[in-house]
């Protein structure tokens, strides 16, 4: 069987930059990235989950036989709205590394019980990450924390309220990775999302553990790929 591509699609407030310490990890595979429009530029230039989801579909379109994609935190909605509509690219697992793994109808802010957390700084059209140092970062090293911060972007207000019109893990073999020092979702969360997975993994780590556990995180891809 041919190796899968991995496609990587990276949370609320980041970008491809994200995955730096993973895919040095996972050199052995052809690996992709993006950037999602829901982060990337000024409040009048986000774009919503919509925009997400057709750019999580371009990816796939541009790849050549078997795709397992990795998604973490908000990069689970797009994901699952656009896994699974692709021909000539099957999706043949997907990885939720503590993801939104939700269903057709749910929305992000929903799934954080309606209300935004104190740590989200709500604006009209976009959402500020406030102490990214300690909800992301916690399990990193002082320098490190601060440079990752350095990198965000903002997150665009409608990708958090829109809901899913569809959930590819319904169709998709599915490993959801759980973090259990996560300080953006509580572990609680994860484990109830997790029940939607056919596998479930756990990892002593942040929610960032892409970035601080990059060869555990490269284990349970592997796996998923087959290899």
């Amino acid at each position: 069987m041919a190796r899968p591509t991995l496609l990587l699609v990276h949370g609320a407030w980041h970008g491809s930059w994200f995955w730096e310490p993973l895919r040095a990890e996972l050199s052995e595979f052809d690996v992709r990235t993006v950037d999602l429009p829901s982060c990337t530029g000024d409040p009048d230039e986000l774009g919503d989950l919509q925009d997400d989801a057709d750019t999580v579909r371009e990816a796939l379109s541009g790849i050549d036989g078997p795709v397992v994609v990795v998604a973490h935190s908000y990069g689970g909605l797009p994901v699952s709205e656009a896994a699974g509509e692709v021909s000539g690219a099957p999706v043949t697992h997907l990885v939720y590394l503590c993801a939104f793994m939700l269903d057709a109808g749910e929305s992000l802010l929903a799934a954080a019980g309606g209300t935004p957390p104190p740590w989200w700084e709500v604006h009209e059209r976009h959402i500020v990450a406030r102490t990214p140092e300690d909800v992301f970062y916690n399990d990193l090293d002082d320098a490190t924390a601060a440079a990752a911060a350095g990198r965000l972007g903002l997150l665009s207000r409608a990708a958090t309220e829109t809901p899913l019109t569809r959930a590819a893990w319904h169709d998709i073999p599915s490993t959801y990775v759980v973090c259990d020092r996560d300080a953006a979702i509580p572990s609680f969360a994860q484990e109830a999302m997790a029940q939607r997975a056919g596998t479930v993994v756990h990892l002593d780590a942040g929610h960032s553990a892409a970035i601080s556990r990059p060869q555990d995180v490269a284990a349970v891809v592997r796996t998923a790929a087959g290899s």
